[in-house]
């Protein structure tokens, strides 16, 4: 499984962005979609994701701005980002895995930039 992120770019606070994640291989729709993020000199942390049968969870930082969903027919995952902070801003990275099992696959970084 390959993924593919897209969709970063700089935006005011306040803002909206969409993020994408397309998967190749066939197993999309049986796995776990989910998106994180790591800005400047911190951690990877958890943002959102969404299992096979579409059950959503959410870091608290992110509750009521992001929303995750998935198009298992186009074997994609999105991240719609409502009302950006500044401390919104990182690398955003999605990942796969089996439900339950952790993420076997990861795509590369797409940069979100928040300016205030």
């Amino acid at each position: 499984v390959q993924l593919q992120a897209y969709g970063g770019g700089l935006v005011q606070a306040g803002g909206s962005l969409r993020l994408s994640c397309a998967a190749s291989g066939s197993i999309f729709s049986r796995n776990t979609m989910a998106w994180f993020r790591q800005a400047p000199g911190k951690q990877r942390e958890f943002v959102a994701r969404i299992t096979s049968g579409g059950t959503t969870n959410y870091a608290d930082s992110v509750k009521g701005r992001f929303a995750i969903s998935r198009d298992n027919a186009k074997s994609t995952t999105y991240l719609q980002m409502n009302s950006l902070k500044p401390e919104d801003t990182a690398d955003y990275y999605c990942a796969s895995g089996r439900d339950g099992y952790g993420y076997d696959y990861w795509g590369q970084g797409t940069l979100v930039t928040v300016s205030s």
